[in-house]
C-alpha cells in the first residue's frame, strides 16, 4: 500500500491525515477530501468545491453554488480568490502577513467559520474518526461519511 492510498504524512502534529471539509450554512457537512498531513490546503480546493448541493427552502432546484466562501489563511492565494470570483462566490479569507495585495475582509462574516470547527469537534466524538484505526484512506473516509450522516439525522 502506497502512502497515497493511506493519506498519511508528517505534519507539525506528527504522522496524520488532513481532513478538508465543505460545510453548508448551518454547520452540516457536505463534502470531505483527505490529504497527507504535509500537503497544503490549496491542493484540495478544487476537489472540495465540486459536488454538494443544498435543498432550497421553497421550490426549485437545489443550490449548488454558495454565496460566500469562508476559509482560513491557508486558502489565501490569488489563484483561489480568482477561481472563487470567476464562479461568482465572494471570498471571505483573511490575508497572510507576507501578502502584498490587500483585499477587503468581512470580519463579522468570518466569525461564522466557527461552525466548521464545531463540526470537526462533533465528528471527533466518534472514536474511529478521532483515532484513525483504518489504514486505508477510503475506509477512513467511509467512517467520516457515516459520522456525517449521523450528524445530519
Amino acid at each position: 500500500m502506497g502512502q497515497q492510498n493511506q493519506a498519511l504524512g508528517r505534519s507539525q502534529g506528527g504522522f496524520s491525515t488532513k481532513i478538508h471539509i465543505r460545510v453548508e450554512g448551518f454547520g452540516k457537512p457536505m463534502r470531505f477530501v483527505l490529504t497527507n498531513g504535509e500537503r497544503h490546503e490549496a491542493i484540495a480546493f478544487k476537489d472540495l468545491m465540486q459536488g454538494g448541493k443544498v435543498k432550497r427552502a421553497g421550490r426549485g432546484r437545489p443550490k449548488s453554488r454558495p454565496r460566500y466562501f469562508l476559509g482560513d489563511k491557508a486558502y489565501s492565494s490569488s489563484a483561489v480568490r480568482q477561481e472563487l470570483r470567476r464562479c461568482g462566490i465572494t471570498p471571505v479569507i483573511p490575508q497572510r502577513r507576507n501578502e502584498k495585495r490587500r483585499c477587503r475582509f468581512n470580519r463579522g462574516l468570518y466569525r461564522e467559520r466557527n461552525r466548521v470547527e464545531r463540526l470537526i469537534n462533533r465528528l471527533k466524538q466518534f472514536r474511529r474518526v478521532a483515532t484513525r484505526y483504518e489504514k486505508c484512506a477510503h475506509n477512513y473516509l467511509a467512517m467520516l461519511i457515516i459520522a456525517a450522516i449521523l450528524s445530519w439525522l
